[in-house]
């Protein structure tokens, strides 16, 4: 058509077009399949392929397309051409905000011939914008698998039953309120996930699911659930955590293959005993044994309201208009109070490790906690919503004031804060208030004075320091202005450090800023106090001199001369009509402005000492911090008893939100694919009450059965905060100076290991797994001793959280009765042969690991499996696509 030539002379354009249709075949099109979703231009290519290829292109058998491309209604109009179309994706997702967060397809509907594609088994439509499901999708006759998870439905049509072939329904992050009779017809569903919606009734011919082993209804608004769920004979897993639960029937304890049963956070008051009985039964966060609140009282109190404990894998939960008490596992408080929403909300968390590239630190600010952040964005609750977040306890900053910080969209503001400590853990939180949720973080500020300057003039004083005030005549300004006013104490003992002279004096370090870009129509009056040592009767004026500072401290001007200064017996006291930095000196060197630069600059920089140690029973496990000096040797002391290594690197000295890398030379090796890795370096942030610390499991290319392996982990500088000073960024280029400190890493000489014999198995004979798919990354068999390695005598709680039966969980004890080691790679495997076919098997894996305590398990389950997913993203950028198989091979091979 007119149209697609159109678009595809924009490739013309680029060097492309029908000559480049060949080469885009050749490294896109493989062994009957497509994944274009991975190129930012991806229906682009397909238009082309189809225009030079297209013999080949209706033969594609598996198409994975990215709903985020602006060609992708062009693109659509294609799809029913590709009649042996067996799997096909078309999910948004791939683009992603300035903050990582995903942006939702433009997807909202799907040509009616897509229903005549009947060779189709698998679809994922999922983060897209529907708000109704396409009615072809019901004429699929092969259908097994279909995810439309993260969308706009409110409704399933009534006879989404007549997909009489699906195994596989994920529908989770939508907006349905109810479900259709007719879902009961889906007589071969093994798997429906309906989690975070706004249901609140099931019909009963849920119960009619007769082969379903998982179904997760969390996080909707469900106040009880039909009898017929009873009738799941099938089932084994069953979540019902965060709804508005207050009963529960006691059949669901008589389900013959169950073995998790989730009902924490509802608001349930009683349960019946035989389930509150059950070993895998989860009931926090339900009011159990209280009474109902009394109906007499004009308002709910808070010590009334439904209480949430949400554990570490949870990242939502629902408000309803009764409110409610909210605890993270991180230690985030929420009180939601009655009235905030009017109809129940899905409220989204998450907390990320500071960016310096959008969390900008102000000069002297100190981080003191993670970014929270909360969602929906923009959403505005009736009622103040407050927050309490723990943070690190400041002990040797003073004179300063704790805030939490919020972002926008476009600028940080600071929110009204009070500071508070935990009777108990003695731990300090931030609380505030908040009518919108955004991103959120606590810093430790200089102490911030502010006033509203009317025409008739005021006067503002340093509540750090009194004797510094500022006094606004009438007739500064024509309209009211607000006016900041910050205090840095600098000792005698500091200057005298940095400057290395006895006789240099300064006064205390002032700051004063509006929100008005217009200079005042009169003078102002400042009184700062004289630098220490120094009085009116001993005063050499040749000696004394005030100092302006531009806003981000980079020159010092010396405006003795400039402006009338006047002296009391303690005070200076001279007029300006501009705010910035002002700072009086005493003493009799000459350049004094190059001297309070560099003065100014090393009160921003922390001293600090690495520390590399390994741990006693693994050396292989090595642990860095970067660690301010006045804190080394409490650290040490804490972990002395785990750990041995090196004396502490000699001191360096470091900004808040400065980069740094850490580098394993002289034959140590890391795992380069690590996300935190560049160039093979670890990558490092310093905030110096954050704790800059990192485990890693450290390798060796050389052979260690016959000698040790001494080598040395190297730090090096890396980026520098934009308001760092040009000159101190300037003296940090070149690859000397980037060198902070080496120390010694010793790998011992290899000894035979505990489990390791001839068979590696123990005795063990499995057929070769790999867990999981191409896209998300496998664990192999290798990958799965290694993690058995490190399990221990909690074997038996972790098979229970990843679905084993008691009866199994016996059986395997027994079996290897009086051999741990055997126990725990029986469980292990005889969990991986049960599941080798569930796409979602690896994800449940580090769920149970999180479940059972074991979070360093978890984390080498989630490094193993992002660098699976570079790989694969790798190779497709290679050669076009992965040859092995992927979630949709899943699909397929259930025909």
């Amino acid at each position: 058509t007119q149209k697609m030539a159109e678009l595809l002379g924009l490739g013309d354009q680029c060097g492309e077009g029908a000559s480049g249709a060949s080469v885009l075949a050749g490294s896109c099109l493989a062994d009957s399949r497509l994944n274009l979703d991975v190129y930012p231009d991806g229906c682009h290519r397909f238009l082309q392929l189809f225009e030079g290829r297209r013999g080949e292109v209706v033969q594609v058998e598996f198409l994975r397309l990215s709903s985020n491309d602006r060609l992708l209604g062009t693109t659509l109009g294609i799809l029913p051409h590709l009649k042996h179309l067996k799997s096909l994706v078309l999910k948004g997702g791939h683009a992603r905000d300035e903050f990582g967060s995903c942006q939702y397809g433009s997807l909202t509907s799907l040509p009616p011939d897509v229903g005549n594609l009947r060779c189709l088994t698998h679809l994922d439509l999922s983060f897209n914008s529907l708000s109704t499901l396409p009615s072809c999708i019901l004429h699929l006759p092969s259908l097994r698998v279909l995810l439309v998870s993260h969308n706009s439905l409110v409704a399933l049509p009534e006879n989404f039953g007549s997909l009489s072939k699906l195994t596989f329904f994920s529908a989770m992050k939508n907006q349905l309120k109810g479900l259709p009779q007719s879902i009961g017809e889906l007589a071969v569903l093994q798997d429906l996930d309906l989690s975070e919606n706004a249901l609140e009734f099931l019909p009963e011919e849920v119960g009619n699911l007769h082969n379903c082993t998982e179904l997760d209804l969390s996080g909707n608004h469900l106040s009880s659930i039909p009898d017929s769920l009873a009738n799941l004979k099938s089932l084994r897993r069953l979540h019902l955590h965060s709804n508005l639960l207050v009963t529960v029937p006691a059949s669901l304890a008589s389900l013959p293959n169950l073995s998790r049963l989730d009902l924490q956070n509802n608001c349930l008051r009683t349960v019946p005993a035989k389930i509150q009985t059950l070993p895998f039964v989860r009931l926090r966060g339900n009011p159990l044994g209280e009474t109902e609140p009394s109906l007499q009282a004009d308002e709910p109190s808070a010590g009334g309201l439904r209480r949430l404990f949400l554990a570490s894998g949870e990242d939502s939960f629902t408000v309803t208009s009764e409110g409610c008490k909210v605890v993270l596992a991180c230690g985030i408080h929420f009180y939601f109070p009655p009235g905030t929403a009017s109809d129940p909300l899905r409220i989204y968390f998450r907390t990320l490790a500071p960016d310096p590239q959008w969390v900008k630190l102000r000069h002297h600010d100190v981080l003191l906690s993670r970014v929270l952040e909360l969602q929906p964005h923009g959403v505005k609750f009736q009622q103040e919503v407050q927050i309490w977040m723990p943070y690190a306890s400041p002990q040797t900053l003073h004179q300063r004031e704790v805030v939490v910080r919020t972002f926008s969209g476009q600028s940080w503001s600071d929110l009204r804060t009070r500071v508070e400590q935990k009777r108990k853990s003695k731990k300090h939180v931030a609380h505030c208030s908040v009518l919108h949720f955004s991103w959120f973080l606590v810093v430790s500020r200089l102490v911030q004075n502010e006033c509203k300057v009317p025409t008739e003039g005021t006067l503002l004083f340093s509540s750090v320091d009194p004797n510094i005030k500022v006094t606004f005549p009438p007739g500064v300004t024509e309209e009211t202005r607000s006016v900041k006013l910050q205090v840095l104490p600098v000792s005698a003992e500091e200057i005298e450090e940095i400057t290395a002279d006895a006789g240099c004096r300064a006064s205390p370090l002032l700051c004063l800023s509006q929100d008005s870009l217009v200079d005042f129509l009169r003078p102002v009056r400042i009184q700062l106090p004289l630098p220490p040592g120094v009085t009116g009767l001993n005063l050499d004026r040749s000696r004394l001199h005030l100092l302006h500072g531009d806003l981000e401290g980079q020159t010092w001007d010396d405006i003795t001369s400039q402006v009338v200064l006047e002296f009391t017996h303690l005070y200076a006291v001279f007029e300006v009509t501009h705010f910035s930095w002002y700072w009086l000196w005493y003493t009799t060197k000459t350049y004094i402005g190059g001297i309070a630069k560099k003065v100014y600059e090393r009160l921003r920089m922390y001293q600090v000492n690495f520390i590399a140690l390994q741990r006693k029973k693994d050396p292989e496990q090595v642990l860095l911090q970067c660690v301010p000096k006045h804190k080394v040797d409490p650290v040490l002391k804490k972990l002395q008893d785990r750990y041995r290594g090196p004396e502490p690197s000699d001191m360096v000295e470091m900004f808040e939100g400065e980069q740094f890398f850490a580098a394993f030379e002289r034959g140590i090796s890391i795992d380069m694919d690590r996300p935190d890795c560049v160039d093979g370096r670890l990558l490092f942030i310093f905030y110096s009450h954050l704790k800059n610390m990192k485990e890693i499991y450290v390798t060796s290319p050389v052979d260690r059965k016959g000698q040790a392996v001494k080598g040395q982990v190297s730090f090096y500088r890396g980026a520098v905060p934009e308001s760092i000073p040009e000159d101190a960024s300037r003296r940090r280029k070149g690859p000397d100076s980037l060198w902070l400190a080496t120390l010694p890493i010793k790998l011992p000489r290899l000894k035979p290991r505990w489990r390791e014999n001839p068979s590696p198995l123990n005795g063990f004979s499995f057929p070769p797994l790999n867990l999981g798919n191409a896209e998300t990354g496998y664990l192999t068999q290798a990958n799965l001793l290694s993690i058995a390695r490190r399990v221990g005598a909690d074997w038996q709680t972790i098979g229970l959280n990843l679905g084993l039966t008691y009866q199994q969980i016996e059986r395997i004890g027994y079996n290897n009765r009086e051999d741990l080691d055997k126990q725990i790679l029986d469980m292990l495997f005889s969990w991986a042969q049960q599941n080798s076919e569930d796409p979602d098997c690896v994800n449940n894996l580090i769920t149970a690991m999180k479940e059972s305590g074991r979070q360093d398990i978890a984390d080498e389950v989630e490094t193993i499996i992002e660098l699976g997913q570079q790989k694969y993203r790798e190779s497709i950028r290679r050669v076009g696509l992965e040859q092995e198989s992927s979630t949709e091979d899943s699909a397929i091979a259930m025909m």
